[in-house]
């Protein structure tokens, strides 16, 4: 890798910065332990009600009970569907969550320190993940390290392209005005990885507890392992 020609990394969050077990043991859990009182306490707030009334649309079924809209939820949770109308009450839910205390956001401990030297030497700094915006900036604004939100230049889900799609890639370096090869992406997704490549990114695959190696790209440890 030539480290002069990059000027902007883009991250993956689960499995690279962040343990994939927070997600899955904290962040789920809690949203489907809290779901249900969350939705009738706030359903007439405006912000509630139209998602409520997503969930009717998803259903086909317009005069749907409250009820059965939370257990609907609760459903699409325990099945991990990735639905519009979940991921914004499950983003609700989280933020009242992290505002309250009840969690912060984890991150390996190697990650911080690397995000801070790489925006000192004038890196631009990405975050990619499936989690909404709204999800990545809560994680990384109520995290274990402190509020790292100033660090990014931007963040993208899954509304920009699926993250096994070459085209998606492309996209991203359209949106940075950045040649794809001045671009590093990290994952710990040899597929993920496989498409920004095909794009002209240059990538690297973190190898966490429990990730397998893959061996078209190259491999790291951690965050202070990157030769940049």
């Amino acid at each position: 890798m030539s480290d002069s020609t990059i000027r902007a990394v883009v991250m993956d969050v689960e499995g690279t910065t962040t343990d994939i077990r927070f997600v899955h043991n904290v962040l789920f859990p809690y949203a489907h332990d809290q779901l249900p009182e969350y939705v009738q306490t706030h359903r007439a707030q405006p912000e509630v009600a139209e998602q409520i009334d997503a969930v009717r649309r998803e259903l086909g079924e317009p005069d749907a009970s409250v009820d059965k809209v939370i257990e609907t939820l609760l459903h699409w949770i325990e099945t991990d569907q990735k639905i519009t109308s979940l991921k914004a009450l499950q983003g609700m839910i989280w933020a009242d969550g992290y505002q309250r205390g009840a969690f912060k956001g984890h991150l390996y401990d190697d990650v911080a320190p690397r995000l801070r030297q790489w925006k000192e030497a004038g890196l631009a700094l990405y975050v990619y993940s499936s989690g909404s915006v709204q999800a990545q900036k809560l994680l990384f604004g109520h995290s274990d390290a402190g509020d790292l939100t100033t660090l990014f230049d931007g963040h993208f889900d899954t509304h920009i392209g699926h993250k096994r799609e070459a085209q998606t890639y492309r996209r991203i370096s359209d949106e940075l005005a950045l040649s794809p090869a001045s671009i590093l992406f990290l994952s710990d997704v040899v597929e993920e990885l496989d498409a920004a490549a095909s794009a002209g990114m240059k990538t690297l695959q973190l190898v966490r507890e429990g990730t397998q190696a893959g061996t078209e790209h190259g491999v790291v440890a951690s965050f202070g392992d990157i030769p940049l």
